[in-house]
This record gives structure tokens, C-alpha cells and sequence, in this order.
């Protein structure tokens, strides 16, 4: 099962804002198929440095994630059997293998599809960051699989990714809310645009109060953006 929104495309009133999950994905992935043993896992996460890993069928679909959390459960549980093993009066060289798990087998020699969490929470493409956010808040995970309308893998999108856009300078900001905000008002404004560390400020005159939050809602969608306010008058 997917978090993923609809991939159909969205029609904005902003175009420009907000950008997609494929803005900031990391698009070379390193992967597992269903048959890699703890050990492969283990070792591919120390060396990539990442805490979890898409699992991979066929031509490249996301049935699962394997993941630190799944490893140490794993371990946990081969703790928990080789006590209850002992106490049970187990020969020596029994425990002395690595004890045994609910499935018979020793932490080892499990692979990534007995010690994934499946179906893999994943996310499409064209996802906005702040849906992507929401998913990885809700499910707990600080990974996402980027996944196609047929669930083959495309990338992957950290929490990491996600904060990437509030590394944008203050000057792209404010030229974004000035060309893609500003320029799609109904009405002609004279509004001007300051932005100091994220934090837009929106001075000048507005025809109309109610545009204040219109407006407002607009720039605070702007990626990069951390708060908005405003000093506008109202002809």
C-alpha cells in the first residue's frame, strides 16, 4: 500500500510554487532485493550511510523497506528466543550458533524479505514537499521511496531533502514571490516584497482587504519561506 497522492497533475493558481518530491529526491538509490541477508543489509547501510533501504522485485518495485528498526527487532528477538531457549535446558552448541528466532532461524540468516515492513510507505514524483512532510510525520519513517504510477523505483526523498529549500537565498525567495505570486493577482497592486532569513514582509496597498489572506496563503507556499507578514494598506 502507497501514501502516495494522485499523480495527476495539480492546477495551481501559483504556477512555480510549491515544488515536487522530483525537485529534491536523491535519484541514484541503493536498493536490496528480497534474498539479501542481514548481513549484506548491514553493511550496506554502514557504507551509504542511509537507515533504511527500498526492497526490490522483478524489474525494480518497492515491496518493501528494510530498515535499522527492522534489523534491531530482528536482534531483540534472537535475544528473547536464545534466553527462553536456555531456560529451556537447549544444548550448548545450540545457543552457542546464535540462538533461534520465532522462525527457526538464527538473526544471521534471515533476509530482506523476512525483516522488511511491507507494503513500503512510498511517494510519487510529483508530490509536493509539504505532502511528502505530512506522510513521513504520519508514518514515522524518515525515508520514502519515490515511486512511478506502476511502483518501480525512481529515487529516494529524505527529511534531509525536504529542508533542502530553506537554502534558498533571500533574494530567491522574494524573486519568486514577485514573479510567480504578485503577477497572478486579479487586480493591479502596489505591494513590495522584503525577505530577511525566510520571513517575507509584504508592504505597499492593496484594493481590497479580503486579498490580504489570499495573498498571505500564496507567498507562505513559496518553498523557502518561513513566515510571512505583512504592513499593507487597503485603497
Amino acid at each position: 500500500m502507497s501514501d502516495s497522492p494522485s499523480t495527476s497533475p495539480r492546477p495551481s493558481a501559483f504556477p512555480g510554487s510549491p515544488h515536487t518530491v522530483s525537485d529534491v529526491m536523491t535519484h541514484t538509490v541503493v536498493a536490496v532485493g528480497r534474498e539479501a541477508s542481514f548481513k549484506e543489509i548491514v553493511e550496506l547501510l554502514a557504507q551509504w550511510k542511509v537507515s533504511a533501504l527500498p526492497v526490490l522485485a522483478g524489474e525494480g518495485r518497492v515491496i518493501g523497506v528494510v530498515s535499522e528498526a527492522d534489523l534491531l527487532r530482528a536482534e531483540e528477538s534472537r535475544d528473547a528466543d536464545h534466553e527462553a531457549a536456555a531456560r529451556a535446558g537447549a544444548p550448548p552448541e545450540r545457543l552457542a550458533a546464535g540462538g533461534l528466532t520465532a522462525g527457526g532461524l538464527t538473526t544471521g540468516g534471515l533476509t530482506a524479505g523476512e525483516l522488511m515492513s511491507t507494503p513500503a510507505v512510498t511517494v510519487h514524483p510529483d508530490a509536493t514537499l509539504p505532502e511528502a512532510a505530512r506522510i513521513m510525520a504520519r508514518r514515522g519513517v524518515k525515508r520514502l521511496p519515490v515511486v512511478d504510477r506502476i511502483g518501480l523505483l525512481q529515487g529516494v526523498v529524505s527529511r534531509g531533502d525536504l529542508l533542502k529549500v530553506f537554502l534558498r537565498s533571500d533574494e530567491e525567495i522574494a524573486d519568486e514571490v514577485r514573479r510567480s505570486v504578485l503577477t497572478q493577482l486579479p487586480v493591479t497592486t502596489t505591494v513590495t516584497v522584503g525577505v530577511a532569513g525566510g520571513v517575507v514582509t509584504l508592504g505597499g496597498s492593496l484594493p481590497d482587504r479580503c486579498l490580504v489572506p489570499v495573498l498571505t496563503r500564496a507567498v507562505r507556499a513559496v518553498e523557502g519561506v518561513v513566515d510571512v507578514r505583512t504592513d499593507l494598506v487597503h485603497r
